[in-house]
């Protein structure tokens, strides 16, 4: 019997890939006063960006747009549709960063993970996500669902003065 609950538990993230990859319902809401810095930027409220930028994702594994320029200091609001019927996310990072996740991806491919700085959206709906831009230089996001991001799924920040 104990076998048997231990199978089911071990397959429930397979059964519902969405909710093993980190898409919650009743997280708890970001206290954006105490976001921590990263060398790309901060959690930001979506609600008070002043920019939006609409990203789209699909199975074709790219990004639309590929390339987004903000100034330092922008706080926007991502609008981030998955018109596909594969589950996407958007994680925002540094190349480094980026890669080191994707592997670690790949050799748990049903790991949960959910950050400030990641969206997880479900085939045909779209999700949002608040960001500041504090430092200058190139940054990415990328799709680190296995397999996705080494398909080319990797889109690229540039944050100017």
């Amino acid at each position: 019997m104990l076998t048997k609950l231990l199978i089911i538990l071990l397959t429930l993230p397979a059964a519902f890939p969405a909710a093993a990859h980190g898409e919650k319902t009743d997280a708890p809401p970001i206290d954006y006063s105490r976001a921590e810095q990263h060398p790309f930027g901060r959690a930001a409220d979506p609600a008070k960006a002043r920019r939006v930028v609409r990203v789209d994702m699909g199975d074709e594994m790219r990004f639309s747009p590929a390339e987004i320029s903000v100034r330092k200091g922008d706080t926007v609001r991502f609008e981030i549709r998955n018109t596909g019927k594969l589950v996407h996310e958007m994680v925002l990072g540094t190349m480094v960063e980026l890669r080191a996740h994707a592997d670690m991806m790949a050799k748990h491919p049903g790991m949960e993970h959910d950050a400030p700085y990641m969206v997880h959206v479900a085939p045909g709906k779209s999700g949002k996500m608040g960001w500041q831009f504090t430092q200058e230089g190139e940054f990415y996001y990328g799709c680190l669902v296995a397999g996705h991001f080494e398909a080319g799924m990797l889109g690229k920040v540039k944050v100017i003065p």
